[in-house]
């Protein structure tokens, strides 16, 4: 009885055994769990609510050269100072003016600020760019 024809050995591979196809299978199914992990990590770090923001409440043109700019500032620690940044554009949408505010810490989670934008050329618009906690040491009042 013939087992059939015997195939020149290194021309065809051989068959894998189970065991190869075992590890192949843990170690696909480990990178696609890092790459979720990963990808919800980065999700998270993009899209969760940030500790501070600012939302414009609105903007008054006052001449040529200066916007008045209202805004709340939201922080998870109102304790905490926070730093944000205005600005005014023009009617084209072009950034003429930028003002970084100081907001002191307080016991209000929510604190309502007004500031002036001084513009290069006539404001449209007023409003804020972003808020951080991370304030830089200009910014901040000098100790006593």
């Amino acid at each position: 009885m013939s087992t059939g024809p015997s195939l020149p050995p290194g021309r065809y591979p051989t068959e894998r055994s189970a065991g190869n196809r075992r590890r192949w299978l843990i170690g696909l199914s480990v990178l696609v769990v890092v790459a979720g992990v990963a990808t919800a990590y980065l999700g998270y770090s993009k899209f969760a609510d940030p500790a501070v923001s600012g939302e414009a409440t609105g903007y008054q043109v006052i001449d040529e050269s200066t916007v008045d700019v209202q805004f709340t500032v939201t922080r998870s620690d109102p304790r905490r100072p926070a730093a944000c940044v205005i600005r005014a554009r023009s009617r084209d949408g072009a950034e003429t003016g930028r003002r970084e505010v100081l907001i002191p810490g307080s016991n209000a989670q929510q604190t309502g600020v007004k500031s002036q934008v001084r513009t290069s050329e006539p404001p449209a618009i007023g409003e804020v760019f972003g808020c951080t906690e991370n304030v830089p040491a200009y910014l901040q009042a000098p100790a006593d």
